[in-house]
Order: C-alpha cells, then sequence, then structure tokens
C-alpha cells in the first residue's frame, strides 16, 4: 500500500527574511521526519516534500499559519518508498530562474486556464470565441520525452532561462492563436505566460496547477507518456501513480 504522501507546491509572494525562516522551515521538517527540498527566495517559495501522511498536514498546516502563506495550494500523489533522499532548504535569487526581474508573478498573475476547461477546449479544437489553440510545453526537452500534450509545440528547452530567447524568435508563430503554456506543476509556465503578454501577445492563458493537477482533476486526457517529476519516482501516469 503507498503510505508516503507527496506533496508539491509553489507562491509568489515577498520574503524578506528568508534566513531566519529557512532555519523554522528546516527545523520544523526534520521533527516531522520529511525529506525534499524547500526554494526560498525573494519572489517566494517553492517546495516538494515527503512523508507520512499526518506530518506533511501537519507541516502545512504550520506554513499556513504565516499569512504569506495561508492560501497555499499543494498538489498530492502517493508512493511506496520515501523518493527523497534528504531534507533541504536552499535559499535562491529566484524560485525558478528565467533571468528576466522585470516578470514578478506577485505583482499579478497572467489568467488561468483550469483543467476541466482545457479539456473542453481540446476535445472541440479550440478555445470558446472559436481561437485555434496552441499548448506551450515551458519544461525542458528531456521531461518533454517523458510525455506531453498531443501536438503541444516544444522548442526543446535545455533550461528554463533559454525561454525569453526563444519566444523572440518564435513569436509570430503564436500570433492568432490562444495560448496555454503548461509544465510540470504551474510555476514555470506561469512565468511564461506573464512574459508572453508582456511581448504584446493578448490571448495568452497559464495551466492552472500544471500537468499534475490536470491529471488529478482530468486524467490522462489528450496527454501522451508520463509526466516527469525531480525525484526518485522519475515520472507519473495519468493516477499520479510512478511506473
Amino acid at each position: 500500500m503507498d503510505s508516503i504522501l507527496n506533496i508539491a507546491a509553489y507562491k509568489f509572494v515577498s520574503l524578506d527574511d528568508r534566513e531566519a525562516l529557512r532555519e523554522t522551515l528546516l527545523a520544523r521538517a526534520g521533527e516531522g521526519g520529511l525529506r525534499g527540498t524547500i526554494l526560498l527566495a525573494p519572489e517566494g517559495i517553492n517546495l516538494f516534500l515527503a512523508g507520512a501522511a499526518e506530518a506533511v498536514r501537519a507541516f502545512l498546516t504550520l506554513l499556513r499559519a504565516d499569512p504569506r502563506f495561508a492560501d497555499l495550494e499543494a498538489k498530492e500523489s502517493w508512493s511506496a518508498a520515501q523518493p527523497f533522499g534528504r531534507m533541504l532548504v536552499k535559499l535562491k535569487a529566484e524560485i525558478i530562474r528565467m533571468d528576466h526581474p522585470m516578470i514578478r508573478p506577485e505583482d499579478g498573475r497572467a489568467p488561468a486556464v483550469d483543467a476541466a476547461t482545457l479539456a473542453r477546449w481540446l476535445d472541440q479544437g479550440h478555445d470558446d470565441e472559436g481561437r485555434p489553440l496552441v499548448l506551450l510545453d515551458t519544461r525542458n526537452g528531456f521531461e518533454v520525452d517523458h510525455g506531453a500534450f498531443e501536438n503541444a509545440v516544444d522548442w526543446r528547452l535545455t533550461k528554463f532561462t533559454e525561454f525569453p530567447q526563444r519566444l523572440r524568435e518564435h513569436r509570430a508563430e503564436l500570433e492568432g492563436h490562444t495560448v496555454v503554456s503548461y509544465c510540470t506543476g504551474g510555476i514555470r509556465c506561469e512565468k511564461a505566460a506573464l512574459l508572453m503578454r508582456e511581448q504584446g501577445l493578448e490571448q495568452v492563458y497559464q495551466l492552472d496547477g500544471g500537468i499534475l493537477k490536470y491529471f488529478e482533476e482530468v486524467g490522462g486526457r489528450h496527454y501522451r507518456g508520463r509526466c516527469f517529476v525531480f525525484d526518485e519516482r522519475e515520472a507519473l501516469d495519468e493516477r499520479l501513480a510512478p511506473p
């Protein structure tokens, strides 16, 4: 029976006490026997944790007691074994590096489309106003090779910092379409969608919660393969289960 609860969560919010927060979170995670990685940056928090369900949920309760994280949403999956070797809390310049400081998701998110709406658009072949769809994969090429949405655009990124240049090269191909950016859990496609809107593309959405949320709410409709994850499970199927 799968007894290890895995969570992934992030939030863009200003953090000016990262050193103290790092020590607190590392201590509390250790007390609960949790393993994984928490990234803290001036722009927010990104975390991947696993452990006994009671301990994971107690940690989330503690985290949400901080008003900055009160509405933090976590995506859950289960595994038979602990997928992380240790517990790390790291201080970073960005929780996902883009090297484009004008993009500040905390100041306002790009419009998001939920999983059910995207599945319906894919069923009908266009959005609700009849515009053709482009699904833009913002992950690295090796992640895409594990699985992706049918006919999604893949710019074969080797790292996310390449995305702004690829957008400059391919922007004209996106004109006149409704563009939905997607990634594993939502963090990269959120920044990508904001950058596309900054570059003048008006009909741009991010897939809310990424592939993991899509699997949770819709399953594998219009998706082929598995979703790569950065832990020992390697990839998850539409049931959020490892191979």
